[in-house]
């Protein structure tokens, strides 16, 4: 009775936690003790391309070998690029190398393209760049003494430079970025490759962003020797000889970790903190083909699965009523906690539900009830042998249960090898279906083997089975 008991309240803790997961988008827990937030998590849904719409990028090896690409350099460059896509709010990607020297990739959701198109695409040599007290305006294309040969030495700026050169632009820059420039050589100080993290923190005043950056060891003394001697000067972050930055330097940074201010939003400084993390590419890309996949096959598919799912749903319902009468109500509601349980944690992983992955969980509704069939057929016989219910209920279970261990077992053994294959190209969807028939039988057992079994002992152990033989489909 003490382990019953334990298990119910396990149960309505359980219960009551996944109906507050499911009804909110936003989970937030304040510390009583200075309101500062210890949990903000987004419990949104999360939805595939097929369901939601977004865009489809073929992505390929901007090299004149592509044959010649290796495969281990390709698998670093769709880390790198799933990386910068992600940090640029792009949630549920699906990146796949295509052989020899292609990557397809997907981005449900997006409402900025471009900006991704033109994120992946960016080979990104990232340079720290002394300019003096003279920064040029940022979107400015200079030279560096980076990659130059060495009769051509580097030089500072100076009111004593040689003629300008008009600066070059992006599309859609900001007018200073029109500026001219001298065109001088400027020294760099370092490259990307000597940061060792990258961060968005919350400034020390309420609304205010900065970037945050440590440095790999061998950079320390060099980073240290020059922020010594240069404190009040322009150090520049140059990206693909474009200057993105012009920060000063306050302060000398010795222990290689510093922050980098300025009139940051949120955005701005995650755009700031994503160049600087995933600067270089082991392979240079280009963009083949990208479209932009429409939502409204997607919420027609969606608008039939639901439906299709609450058909499913309330047939089961229905014959488990029917046919089991007050077992089989209580293995519906059990049916009901195994619902309100994965829609949880679909949005806690979090999962991302594309049209494969609604169908396997449309088809876990129906096998969530396997093992609940297989016990009350087991809890019939006992009852015809003259069991009491109690001893009934307990030795239905544990006689059904080789049974359900052995079928459920051989389902998750073939939903682990559709998701090995699921990771190969061409074949995500059948990862979504498998990973979400997995997650349905496990929390099938676990609804079947304590929901269940907690409930009937409560229900029924008080109850007279000779005078209501027919509750028990007898």
């Amino acid at each position: 009775m003490r382990n019953r008991n334990f298990w119910l309240i396990v149960i309505i803790v359980l219960v009551a936690f996944s109906i507050w997961v499911d009804l909110v988008n936003n989970i937030t827990i304040a510390n009583p003790l200075n309101d500062k937030l210890l949990v903000n998590r987004n419990t949104e849904l999360r939805r595939g391309l097929d369901t939601l719409g977004g865009l489809q990028t073929l992505l390929e090896a901007d090299v004149a070998n592509c044959a010649g690409v290796k495969q281990d350099d390709l698998n670093v460059t769709r880390q790198i690029l799933e990386s910068r896509a992600n940090a640029l709010g792009v949630s549920e990607i699906v990146m796949q190398v295509a052989p020899p020297c292609r990557i397809v990739a997907e981005f449900p959701g997006v409402s900025n393209p471009e900006q991704v198109v033109a994120a992946l695409q960016q080979t990104a040599l990232l340079e720290f760049v002394d300019m003096g007290a003279s920064p040029v305006a940022e979107g400015t294309i200079i030279q560096t003494d980076y990659d130059q040969t060495a009769t051509q030495p580097a030089s500072t700026p100076s009111a004593a430079s040689t003629p300008e050169a008009t600066a070059t632009t992006q599309p859609g820059a900001t007018p200073e970025a029109t500026a001219t420039a001298p065109a001088i050589i400027y020294h760099t100080v370092m490259t990307g490759a000597s940061l060792d993290t990258v961060a968005v923190q919350v400034g020390s005043t309420p609304g205010t962003y900065v970037v945050s950056f440590v440095l790999k060891p061998d950079a320390k003394k060099i980073f240290a020797d020059f922020t010594s001697s240069h404190i009040g000067q322009i150090l520049a972050i140059v990206l693909d000889k474009r200057v993105i930055f012009t920060p000063s330097i306050k302060n000398a940074i010795t222990d290689g970790q510093g922050i980098i201010e300025g009139n940051f939003t949120s955005d701005t400084a995650n755009t700031l903190a994503v160049q600087l993390r995933y600067g270089s590419l082991p392979v240079p890309v280009k963009v083949v083909e990208s479209r932009t996949v429409g939502p409204t096959l997607g919420e027609e598919s969606v608008r039939k699965s639901l439906i299709a799912g609450l058909i499913g749903l309330a047939v089961v319902v229905l014959f488990m009523g029917l046919y089991y009468r007050l077992p089989g109500v209580i293995a519906d509601l059990a049916l009901i906690i195994y619902t309100l349980i994965t829609l949880m944690l679909y949005k806690m992983i979090p999962i991302t539900l594309t049209l494969p992955g609604i169908a396997g969980f449309i088809l876990s509704i129906g096998m969530a009830v396997d093992a609940n069939i297989l016990i009350f057929e087991r809890l019939k016989e006992e009852l015809r042998s003259g069991r009491s219910l109690q001893q009934a209920i307990d030795l239905g279970w544990s006689r059904a249960w080789p049974s359900i261990r052995d079928s459920n077992t051989s389902t998750l053994i073939t939903c682990f090898i559709l998701f090995i294959f699921g990771n190969t190209f061409g074949a995500s969807m059948v990862k979504g279906f498998s990973i979400n028939l997995g997650l349905g039988v496990l929390i099938s057992l676990f609804t079947a083997i304590i929901v269940t079994r907690t409930f009937l002992h409560l229900v029924l152990d008080n109850l007279k089975l000779g005078e209501h033989p027919r509750w028990f489909g007898l």
